[in-house]
């Protein structure tokens, strides 16, 4: 039988997304001198992983799973994993249009919905601005494993706030004019 959000304790909004950090060294701006163009050790490898994130603007909560691969499988694992954290809270996830997203093998769990974005409008999404807060940080590095790509993940990770993540995905379309308290 398929609960209804009224036999969950909480209701949370949460965007997600993913996102590939891979061992091709991500050049950026870095602060030179006026005319010095910026120099970094490069490498051009195409080894990569992807992180799976939610992240919610209404209390600052987040699920990030590292996974080897961006297809339903994966995106299952996740979905699988992040409905057991908090398992009395019903999640109201935003996503884009994904193909896999929408795979007709998705068991989607009784404590999970989605809302899709309007196709093609990547700007909606808060979790591209969480992407882009990493990418940044990830920006003029050299990594020579994934295993040090994923410790970098790890890092920046337990760097995240609750407060830096509404602050970041806290779009006003999201937020405004809900009443989210118990």
């Amino acid at each position: 039988m398929l609960q209804t959000p009224l036999c969950f304790e909480t209701v949370n909004l949460y965007f997600q997304d993913e996102s590939r950090f891979g061992l091709f060294t991500r050049n950026g701006k870095a602060l030179t001198a006026l005319g010095v163009k910026p120099i970094c050790a490069f490498h051009q490898v195409f080894k990569s992983l992807y992180l799976f994130g939610a992240f919610s603007p209404v209390n600052g909560d987040s699920f990030l799973l590292e996974m080897p691969f961006c297809n339903a499988d994966s995106f299952q694992l996740y979905l699988d994993e992040f409905s057991k954290q908090n398992p009395n809270e019903f999640k109201i996830i935003v996503l884009d249009n994904g193909a896999f997203h929408k795979a007709k093998a998705l068991k989607i769990p009784d404590n999970i919905a989605f809302i899709f974005l309007p196709p093609y409008s990547p700007e909606l999404n808060p979790a591209e601005n969480m992407w882009a807060r990493f990418k940044r940080s990830f920006t003029n590095k050299l990594f020579k494993t994934l295993d040090e790509v994923s410790d970098f993940i790890g890092e920046f990770t337990k760097k995240l706030t609750p407060q830096s993540i509404q602050t970041t995905c806290a779009f006003e379309y999201a937020v405004s004019g809900i009443n989210w308290t118990k």
